[in-house]
């Protein structure tokens, strides 16, 4: 069993992003690449993004704190502090529109 505060990782990687060149901090809190779940604390500071990628499996966006939009092709949403945002089965991306800290999860498809 495993303990973690999300309020306090998200405190220390929006602080990690905003001091990086790539304004971004990330750090997987449950799983990884060898297991079917994976969730990963995502960092941004304004105006920086997760380019265009694939999506791996089922995954969901929880916007911690911040404002973010997720695009998909010609069609984007945006969320807040609070919102899940499910992650369509095709190339995304993710912007920050102010500093944000997202949990990303992700179950694989195998």
């Amino acid at each position: 069993m495993q303990k973690s505060s999300l309020a306090e990782l998200t405190v220390r990687h929006l602080e990690k992003a905003r001091g990086s060149s790539s304004g971004r901090s990330a750090e997987t809190v449950v799983g990884g690449h060898t297991h079917i779940l994976r969730q990963t604390l995502v960092a941004l500071r304004a105006g920086e993004a997760l380019d265009e990628h694939e999506n791996p499996g089922e995954a969901t966006v929880h916007v911690l704190t911040g404002r973010v939009r997720l695009a998909a092709g010609d069609t984007s949403c945006e969320g807040g502090t609070g919102d899940l945002l499910t992650v369509p089965d095709a190339r995304h991306s993710l912007t920050a529109i102010e500093d944000t800290a997202v949990l990303l999860t992700v179950a694989k498809l195998e």
